[in-house]
């Protein structure tokens, strides 16, 4: 059986036309944009910023944004066109199903955990983090944060954490939204999104006034800039070439980058979209093109009112309160409010992350690569919900128990993959299928598709070290988990000595 058999497009488009078995088409192009802001606006606005501004790029953030923009728009507009030609679930995995073969789509399909199920993990750290804040740290240190976790308190007696309660709380009460149906899930998304836009707004105006020149001066972090006083009382070296100039930059783009993932989520709704055809390509990238926007303005305020080296001692997941409290005391009302927009932007970017991988499962799970439990449907709602209780609790562990700090980079190398080949996938469908119907066409091909891989790779060639280790041996896990079960139950791979039709395929 070869590792590289592809799904037919045939196949595809009837599971697509599915109406009557398959997930409810309940969304709108409005619906998808919600959607993809709602997973773009979170913890990477909020807190990796700050960490890429500090640690790298300095004033000269803006710049990572515009760098990772562009990454991810030249990806963007090859998601756009795939989401246009095959409307189901499964996003990249999918695609990589028609043009690649089965190995490549397990491939992404396995790093797509990376970016959906790790990253809804280590968001809800994060939820539970400003909940506290914004709690006045009511919560007992044992009962919001993981058993690998300590810290001494203002009486310097040591504290050790049991479970993160908070985050485990968050994640069960957006499942049960997700469970109870896509639309209702998505109408109170868009509630979210309207509340941490209009709150990022605020800032942005009102923080305007409060830029001082000298601190966008100079713009990019020279090579001999001083050392910055960390928390810890050590000092911070700009030295290195991804710490300072257009290497900081890019180190801050791969950083940010964090911020942009969402979008591609969108396109894992295409299965429930009400005119996949037309409003997929929209909701991708009217998504993004409004959160690149408000990134770009955004970074320039904060980076203004508050000088980048701040943010090497203070700051970081309290950045944006930081800087109000620190520059601009007369608006101290801002930064509970900010807070408040924080966690519902937390909550939003959640739910659509576990939204996403939980279609994701379901698509492989109807090809045969993972378990029948992963496809089945619920009776009334039509949601796959015994895969997203399996999906909480196997999240749920990890922000239980499992500190923060140990996913934020793995996420970003998951997607960027997801990317590089969801980019090379249009270029070989041009090839070997140029007559195909396009409602949406990636314009410039192949120069945007090749674009968008060089951008991507450059980016995870920046993560070089110990997170790209990380992601090598959770690809092997993957490729065990492949051989071993996946490869022999692929409903496809049943089909390799004769031409399997889409009726055939849906019978089997």
């Amino acid at each position: 059986m070869s590792l590289f058999r592809k799904k037919s497009l045939d196949i595809l488009l009837t599971q697509a036309a599915d109406t009557e078995k398959g997930l409810k088409r309940t969304l709108g192009a409005g619906n998808l944009i919600a959607l993809g802001i709602g997973a773009i606006i979170g913890a990477g606005l909020f807190v990796r910023t700050a960490a890429a501004a500090g640690e790298h790029a300095g004033p000269a953030v803006t710049l990572s944004f515009i760098v990772a923009a562009i990454g991810c728009a030249f990806a963007g507009l090859c998601y756009a066109e795939f989401a246009s030609i095959i409307p189901i679930a499964g996003s990249a995995y999918t695609y990589a199903y028609a043009t690649m073969g089965e190995l490549v789509a397990w491939i992404i399909g396995w790093a797509l955990i990376l970016e959906y199920a790790l990253g809804a993990a280590t968001v809800s750290i994060a939820w539970s983090e400003f909940l506290n804040k914004l709690t006045g740290g009511s919560i007992p240190y044992e009962w919001c944060h993981s058993p690998f976790e300590s810290a001494l308190d203002a009486n310097n007696v040591l504290h050790h954490g049991i479970i993160n309660a908070p985050a485990l709380l968050i994640l069960i009460l957006l499942t049960l939204l997700l469970i109870k149906g896509t639309q209702e899930s998505a109408i109170v998304n868009s509630i979210i999104v309207i509340l941490k836009v209009a709150i990022v707004i605020v800032f942005i105006a009102i923080g305007w006034s409060y830029i001082r020149p000298e601190n966008h001066t100079p713009y990019l972090i020279p090579a001999t800039a001083p050392d910055a006083l960390q928390a810890d009382g050590t000092m911070y070296s700009y030295k290195s070439f991804f710490n300072h100039g257009w290497g900081g930059v890019l180190k801050g783009a791969a950083i940010v980058f964090f911020a942009f993932i969402g979008f591609d989520a969108v396109s894992t709704a295409a299965q429930e979209a009400k005119n996949p055809k037309k409003d997929m390509p929209i909701g991708i990238l009217g998504s993004l093109a409004i959160c690149t926007v408000l990134y770009i303005l955004f970074s320039w305020v904060l980076t203004g009112v508050a000088p980048f080296t701040d943010f090497v001692k203070a700051g970081k997941e309290a950045s944006v309160a930081y800087a109000i409290e620190t520059y601009m005391s007369k608006y101290m009302w801002l930064s509970k409010l900010i807070t408040v927009g924080i966690l519902a932007g937390f909550s939003s970017v959640i739910l659509v992350m576990l939204m996403g991988q939980s279609r994701v499962f379901y698509t492989m799970s109807t090809d045969g690569l993972l378990p029948k439990v992963f496809s089945a449907l619920h009776p009334k709602f039509r949601t796959p919900y015994k895969s997203n209780i399996i999906l909480f609790v196997f999240v749920g562990l990890f922000a239980a128990f499992v500190p923060g700090s140990v996913a934020g980079d793995l996420t970003s190398i998951g997607t960027l993959l997801a990317f590089v080949l969801v980019c090379l996938g249009v270029l070989l469908l041009r090839r070997t299928d140029p007559h195909l119907q396009r409602p949406f066409k990636t314009p410039l091909v192949p120069l945007v598709p090749i674009l968008g891989m060089l951008v991507c790779l450059a980016m995870i060639i920046s993560l070089w070290g110990t997170t790209l280790l990380s992601a090598f041996l959770w690809m092997i896990i993957g490729l065990v988990i492949y051989f071993g079960y996946s490869r022999k139950r692929s409903k496809l791979g049943k089909f390799a000595d004769v031409l399997p039709t889409a009726d055939d395929f849906e019978a089997k």
